[in-house]
């Protein structure tokens, strides 16, 4: 039983089954695998990941506004993919104006590859158990 900050037991809250490590169980059917790239996983890192995977290569203000986000919000999650490994950003100019494009790196598409497999097996476990 969890337990409140002050100690006692929280009621109706209860601890979960215990699955073998690496893996989760999925209703009616077995396990699958629970290594989802938490990274790739957040909505708007997946919306970027999935638009590069298609383009060779799409500019800062294509991806803002195919993903409907701010210049903040898509700074803030390219720099989490970038620094990861799985997005290249170029910096330059068309004419004087700056101009970054980003790309998918082969260790980007490796990990999209994963991940679209960890869903597939989901997909296919949570099907099955119908």
């Amino acid at each position: 039983m969890a337990k409140s900050s002050s100690g006692g037991a929280l009621r109706g809250v209860r601890k979960p089954a215990s699955t073998a490590p690496g893996l989760v169980p999925v209703l009616g059917g077995g396990p699958v695998p629970s290594a989802l790239d938490k990274l790739i996983h957040d909505r708007v890192r997946l919306g970027i990941i999935s638009a590069l995977a298609v383009n060779d290569r799409v500019s800062f203000t294509d991806l803002r506004d195919l993903l409907a986000l701010t210049d903040g919000n898509l700074s803030v999650h390219a720099r989490k993919l970038e620094d990861a490994g799985y997005v290249q950003c170029q910096k330059g100019f068309d004419g004087r104006v700056p101009k970054s494009e980003f790309r998918l790196t082969a260790a980007g598409r490796r990990a999209l590859e994963r991940y679209l497999g960890h869903m597939e097996a989901l997909i296919e476990a949570t099907r099955g158990a119908r």
